[in-house]
């Protein structure tokens, strides 16, 4: 291996694993890139290459070709699979170039014949990691890209929903307040002593009772729409995580024991005092609470958690019932999106949840697969100045 020391070149914060089955050759070049700044960790097989990449992050591999057991060409078509972004640079014998060639077809950087003039090797490793870079830099923009466009599609969704819901709150309101009025106004005259023997009274109330209660969904209904494009701020103030918990659970403890649905409730003793809104923060755990009840059948369980993480406070709800389907994921917090059976739900519950959630700063997820339950993940800064960060996480 021949070096020229004349030429100096220092990459720092470049891993770079080693893979020669030559112990001499592969402790000597170790020293040499350590030297020159590099990051240069060891491996003497394939086999043990793909566990140090399976539990460490690794820049660049250098990798020998001929090898006992995994020989090079197929220890990189095995980085290749598992880890792409990884950039491998293959060693061969003067005599096995071809090795060398195949390799790049099979997706390798570069390739080198033994012996090795060190500084080609830092060469190459700079253009390999420097390539890693451009690729990181290209993922990363594609993904501010993505994301920013979906901003836009929600910025528009929200308005036009706010022209909706001004709509819907001029055109429905009023004459569901007149049809509201006028059913209390029969059901009292119902009430009357001198029609108590009126023939299919029973009938009459019902139908009566049913007026009432497709009046109270279809302003449930607008209130939810016009709470969810209203752009109002928060009121912050100092709230006791502890006694906010237990007054939630207090909403829904009764519907919970009636579908004999246990609550358990586990909370970091340390977890303290959050600066937040405590109203709209209590709405969020009733929406997605009730949610969890409705999903869990008889003799299942939900388990709320609020824990420290990182500069924020992560609350996490986890149910035992029918799971959603993978292909609703992505659907569950857009608006009038419901699994639930028609006039079961009104499809903006979770999408007013994650209105709220964004508008304290804090981020909202959900895992689940069918059959196994639901898993929803809230994250809120202590204080609203963390906010940039937790969503940084």
């Amino acid at each position: 291996m021949v070096e020229n020391p004349g030429v100096g070149i220092i990459m720092e914060k470049v891993t770079l694993l080693l893979v020669d089955d030559e112990s001499d050759f592969r402790r000597t070049l170790a020293k040499r890139l350590i030297k020159r700044g590099i990051n240069a960790i060891q491996a003497a097989s394939g086999e043990e290459c793909l566990k140090i990449i399976k539990n460490d992050p690794v820049d660049v591999v250098v990798l020998d070709v001929k090898m006992p057991g995994m020989d090079g060409i197929e220890t990189l078509h095995q980085i290749k699979k598992e880890y792409p972004e990884i950039e491998v640079i293959m060693l061969t014998g003067h005599a096995t170039t071809q090795d060398g060639v195949d390799g790049i077809k099979t997706g390798a950087f570069d390739y080198l014949s033994k012996p090795i003039e060190l500084e080609h090797l830092l060469g190459k490793v700079r253009q390999a990691h420097e390539k890693r870079a451009r690729e990181t830099e290209k993922q990363k923009e594609a993904d501010f890209r993505a994301k920013m466009e979906q901003q836009m599609i929600d910025t528009e969704r929200l308005a036009a929903l706010g022209t909706l819901a001004a709509g819907v709150a001029h055109e429905i309101n009023n004459p569901l307040a007149i049809i509201r009025e006028s059913a209390g106004w029969m059901i009292s005259i119902l009430k009357r002593d001198e029609l108590a023997g009126m023939p299919r009274k029973a009938d009459f109330e019902m139908a009566l009772d049913k007026i009432e209660t497709g009046v109270e969904r279809a302003r449930r209904i607008t209130h939810q729409l016009l709470g969810s494009v209203k752009q109002t701020d928060s009121t912050l103030s100092e709230v006791d995580l502890k006694e906010l918990l237990e007054e939630t659970v207090i909403f829904i403890r009764k519907e919970a024991n009636n579908r004999e649905i246990e609550i358990i409730q586990e909370i970091d003793p340390r977890i303290g005092l959050l600066w937040t809104d405590p109203y709209k923060l209590r709405q969020v755990l009733i929406n997605i609470l009730t949610n969890a009840i409705h999903a869990t059948g008889p003799g299942g369980s939900i388990m709320i958690t609020f824990a420290l993480v990182g500069n924020g406070v992560e609350f996490t709800i986890q149910d035992t019932g029918q799971g959603i389907p993978r292909e609703h994921l992505k659907k569950i917090f857009e608006p009038f999106f419901s699994t639930k059976p028609p006039g079961e739900g009104t499809g903006l519950g979770l999408f007013v949840t994650r209105s709220i959630i964004d508008k304290l700063g804090g981020k909202i997820d959900v895992e689940s697969n069918l059959g196994q339950g639901t898993h929803f993940y809230i994250r809120l800064p202590r204080h609203p100045d963390v906010a940039v960060d937790l969503n940084e996480r």
